[in-house]
């Protein structure tokens, strides 16, 4: 079945005018999500994206520029999304369309070595101190996967934990209580996965370090590893308390168990070396991906030289991936890094992000509603819930039928959000002041017509 053509494209700016973006034609989204709906399982290809959550539809993103993006039907939005994380120069930055471009020419898989994956590779390192080498992966997945195999190697020990909401990828051992799509579709794991898997992973709550003192002081010689997104992202976002991050590295050095960053959201995002820059913490092992790869599938995990040397085929842990190193991946990550260097990057994004948080926070205290907004750099979280967030308990307390409403109340105005309340979201520099301003005026009127 053709589709219809993309007809009365609108102009590329986001509309103050509500009556208006209530009766934005969907057509071509819905038409698209139906024919999706009968050869892709539900319709989407990552869970979340299906906005059951936030009872709506999809939206079919047709193109992007900049920090807009515009469906099927030729709608604009003011995008936070940011293809959930990796856009921080906003879509389609000049340098790294150029070097996708230049990196045509040379071919697109070689399942060979090249000159691109050292460059990715040095840049990292360059950025990150507790990194010395770094491995390739195709995914933030792989990369979690990957680092947790290389813990249980190294250690001789098969037990690891994980904290509640935390979302590592849909690796069997890293779905128990997990966040992200699992929490949004309130799966508490996931059939497939044999419960001896499972047995493996011990759960606990995120920023309770008298819990994980107690359950290290009686299991510690069983723990290969703690993996935590030192920044959570996947619950919505949540900062880690004073001290946590701090306790587990002590913990996890004192019982001879391996610190796993997952830095797969925060790295390059909430600082230029991560979140253990941010935080002065160095991980034994950290885990990328998003920004690494300038939009573009890929992922990483780096360490210690001498944790490193333990993967094949220098050492016994095996981990492959045939198309890991992918030339554009590493074209389109070589040039989002080297944008990231210019003086005062972060500190300009990190001001547009302050700006968009406070907004937020004024807009629904006007209007009554009991929020909690947090803020690490350019990711942000808005609960509908009159506690501070801390951990995923305090997450699950917010108001799911109030999210939903708002989640649509905003797409309607052209603000286009991760349709999850267990979800960041992504400021990028492309983001002007212009724009904060209509999303925050957006959220205004959206917040009062809650009730």
């Amino acid at each position: 079945m053709e589709s219809p053509p993309v007809e009365n494209r609108r102009p590329e700016t986001v509309s103050g005018d509500v009556e208006r973006m209530k009766k934005m034609n969907l057509q071509r989204s819905e038409l698209l999500y139906q024919q999706a709906l009968a050869c892709i399982p539900g319709g989407v290809n990552s869970p979340v994206r299906a906005c059951k959550s936030v009872d709506a539809d999809p939206l079919f993103i047709d193109r992007a520029e900049g920090s807009r993006v515009f469906d099927a039907d030729g709608n604009a939005y003011i995008d936070y999304v940011g293809s959930w994380g990796p856009m921080i120069l906003g879509h389609r930055h000049p340098a790294v369309i150029q070097a996708i471009r230049d990196v045509l020419e040379r071919g697109t898989s070689f399942g060979a070595p090249t000159d691109l994956e050292v460059q990715l590779a040095r840049l990292v390192i360059d950025a990150v101190p507790s990194i010395e080498m770094v491995r390739m992966v195709n995914s933030g997945t792989e990369a979690t996967m990957s680092a947790v195999r290389l813990a249980r190697g190294i250690t001789g020990r098969e037990t690891i934990i994980k904290f509640d909401g935390c979302y590592h990828g849909h690796a069997d051992s890293l779905l128990v209580e997990a966040g992200s799509g699992v929490a949004t579709l309130d799966i508490a794991g996931s059939p497939g996965i044999p419960a001896a898997f499972a047995a493996r992973t011990l759960s606990l709550p995120y920023n309770d370090p008298d819990t994980i003192r107690e359950v290290m002081q009686t299991k510690g010689d069983q723990i290969a590893a703690i993996i935590v997104e030192p920044v959570v992202g996947n619950m919505g976002l949540v900062p880690p308390a004073d001290g946590f991050l701090e306790m587990l590295r002590e913990v996890t050095q004192r019982h001879g168990a391996l610190l796993i960053f997952d830095e797969v959201m925060t790295g390059f995002r909430v600082a230029h070396g991560g979140a253990q820059a941010l935080f002065g913490i160095a991980p034994d092992i950290t885990c990328f991906g998003k920004i690494i790869g300038g939009g573009l599938p890929v992922g990483a995990y780096g360490g210690r030289r001498e944790l490193m040397a333990n993967i094949a085929p220098q050492g016994p842990v095996y981990q492959a991936g045939t198309l890991s190193g992918n030339p554009l991946a590493m074209a389109a990550g070589i040039a989002t890094l080297q944008q990231l260097e210019r003086p005062g990057f972060y500190e300009a994004l990190d001001k547009v992000s302050e700006k968009l948080a406070r907004g937020l926070q004024k807009a629904a205290a006007d209007a009554g509603q009991a929020v909690s907004v947090s803020r690490v750099g350019s990711m942000l979280g808005l609960f509908f819930t009159g506690i501070p967030v801390r951990n995923f308990s305090d997450a699950k307390t917010s108001d799911l039928k109030k999210f939903a409403a708002y989640y649509k109340g905003m797409r309607e105005r052209g603000v286009y959000l991760a349709p999850s309340q267990y979800e960041a979201l992504f400021v990028s520099a492309a983001h002007t002041e212009a724009q904060i301003d209509a999303t925050v005026a957006a959220a205004a009127e959206v917040l009062k017509r809650l009730g």
